[in-house]
């Protein structure tokens, strides 16, 4: 949005200009009072609120099934959170020193953004890859890139979380052929890939494949990354990109869920032990402004998991029921009106995440509405997580809200709430299933309308003053102060085409050949991929030309329309 974009009226839905933006003045009353989602609120809650629930069973002890309280029973006294600061922009050189710097300012987690050709499995040099290299993230598309991305990084002391989903797979193999050349043991490699293709269908819209075959790829990583890299997470399954996209909270918890048990039914279809994979699946929430419905939130996703793990799939793993799970504060709650109020924003969502007991946090910076961050901004969003944990004493004890009537009460009511959805979901897979009913609701775009529903509810509050934002509808300055930025230079997209080019010259070109030969054979079979995607990463095949081979089998998604 243009600058002058910002300061055009507001228009309600009819199309009458909206009241002016308050400016100084405290915000009206609210006309009814309820959460982000839209729960009734009563003005107190109290032991009534309580009196159909056995606390032992629904709360247990902290670190004890159904881990309502966090999931082990020492929480931050015996290990703080990961501080796991998301980097990526321009070259992997440039973003080996982000990286660098970050690990000096007391990060304890790397976190890869990568640039959208790489999201798409695009080479950089790709006609479709022009003017979006090294824009919204980092370009790799070789094993040559990952290792200059890690340079100097012993890959045996961090671990590293990927934000990729259609050719996560194979972005995998990449780091694991750079962890084989540092002489790590696989079997001590730590991480996290994303993964999770199916939110992609239903928020973020960067797929690749149809969703069937891109299945396929994600069970067969899960079933390789059980034997070969074991302390590797092998799917992220993510609500933070639905609750992006205009999700409730009740939305974000249900479909994420969702999709977590599908990726379950999905492995369990394909011969696995569900506890041969279950506690190596991690999650990724959204931490938004509903301070308390957000803890209530994770809280209710700890339950609602370790029930449906133990009495519906089976798993008699304990690890197996538990939710790990990693936050990142809300980029769409920011704003670009007044930037310095986004840190703000951040330590209260941090906060929030921080009670809900996450494993691992990232805190946006303030600049983020606006660009990618700044060394600045990126320093100050760090040292948002070290004062929350080491000064403010909330990592002193375990779930310090658990037993507060209101917590309790949101928590049994987002739980209630996300059952219903699980029900609707079932129903319109024909009750096969939530794994059906998912595939089904996303050819059929109930997802996608329930989220485009709830996103456009909610920004009619915001244009109507229903919800205060301060410094866009509230608070208003006319004139702000302009903040430095971090811009991208056109020339390291010149230089990453130049090096891609390149690389393909110095290569083995029969290797080349005769992998993706291999590769073509193995998608049109039943073998599991991932030995093809390493062999393939070892002889410098790029992420582009693996992604082509799977195109020609597969074929490409395209997303039905949908109207609501």
């Amino acid at each position: 949005m243009a600058a002058d974009d910002l300061k055009q009226p507001i228009r309600s839905e009819a199309g009458e200009k909206a009241p002016a933006p308050r400016r100084g003045r405290t915000p009206a009353a609210k006309k009814a009072w309820t959460t982000e989602t839209g729960v009734p609120l009563d003005l107190v809650y109290g032991p009534e609120s309580a009196k159909d629930r056995d606390p032992g069973k629904a709360l247990g002890k902290p670190g004890e099934y159904p881990f309502t309280r966090g999931v082990q029973p020492n929480m931050y006294r015996g290990r703080l959170w990961t501080m796991r600061q998301f980097a990526g922009f321009g070259t992997a050189k440039d973003t080996n020193a982000r990286y660098k710097y970050l690990l000096s300012k007391g990060q304890t987690g790397l976190s890869v953004a990568f640039d959208m050709p790489s999201l798409m499995g695009v080479d950089s040099d790709s006609p479709r890859a022009i003017g979006e290299v090294g824009r919204e993230g980092v370009a790799v598309c070789s094993l040559r890139d990952m290792e200059v991305l890690f340079d100097g990084i012993d890959l045996a002391q961090v671990s590293t979380s990927m934000t990729i989903n259609a050719p996560a797979a194979i972005m995998l193999c990449f780091y694991v052929a750079v962890a084989e050349k540092q002489g790590v043991n696989l079997a001590e490699l730590r991480g996290t890939m994303q993964t999770d293709i199916l939110k992609e269908y239903i928020a973020q819209k960067e797929w690749i494949f149809p969703v069937k075959p891109s299945m396929r790829i994600i069970t067969d990583m899960m079933a390789w990354c059980t034997k070969t890299v074991p302390k590797w997470n092998p799917i992220s399954i993510s609500g933070y990109h639905i609750r992006e996209a205009g999700s409730t909270a009740v939305q974000e918890l249900a479909f994420t869920l969702a999709d977590g048990f599908s990726y379950v039914e999905a492995g369990i279809k394909a011969g696995l032990d569900v506890d041969s994979f279950a506690p190596r699946l991690s999650f990724f929430f959204n931490s938004h402004m509903n301070f308390f419905e957000e803890i209530a939130k994770y809280r209710a996703a700890r339950r609602i998991w370790a029930k449906r793990l133990r009495n519906v799939y089976g798993a008699k793993d304990p690890a197996s029921w538990k939710v790990r799970f990693h936050t990142q504060t809300a980029g769409c709650s920011l704003t670009a009106q007044q930037p310095e109020n986004n840190i703000v924003r951040t330590a209260y969502e941090a906060l929030a995440a921080v009670l809900g007991g996450t494993q691992s946090l990232h805190t946006n910076s303030m600049d983020e509405a606006l660009a990618l961050p700044t060394e600045k901004s990126v320093k100050i969003a760090l040292r948002t997580q070290q004062i929350l944990a080491h000064e403010t004493g909330i990592a002193d004890t375990v779930d310090p809200l658990g037993g507060s009537w209101y917590v309790e009460w949101l928590t049994d009511q987002m739980e209630r709430e996300a059952e219903v959805y699980f029900a609707r979901i079932e129903e319109i897979g024909g009750n096969q299933g939530i794994l059906e009913g998912v595939e089904v609701g996303i050819d059929r775009g109930f997802f996608q309308r329930e989220i485009a529903r709830s996103a456009y509810e909610y920004q009619l509050k915001v244009d109507r003053g229903e919800i205060t934002v301060v410094g866009v509808n509230a608070f208003v300055e006319e004139e702000e102060a302009p903040i430095d930025l971090l811009k991208v230079p056109m020339a390291a997209e010149r230089k990453q085409i130049r090096d891609v080019k390149a690389y393909r010259k110095t290569r083995d070109a029969a290797a080349v050949k005769r992998c993706l030969n291999a590769l073509r054979e193995a998608a049109a079979g039943t073998e599991n991929l991932m030995p093809r995607f390493l062999d393939a990463a070892r002889h410098h095949v790029t992420l582009g030309e693996m992604c082509d081979v799977l195109r020609t089998v597969y074929g490409e998604y395209r997303e039905p329309p949908t109207y609501w």
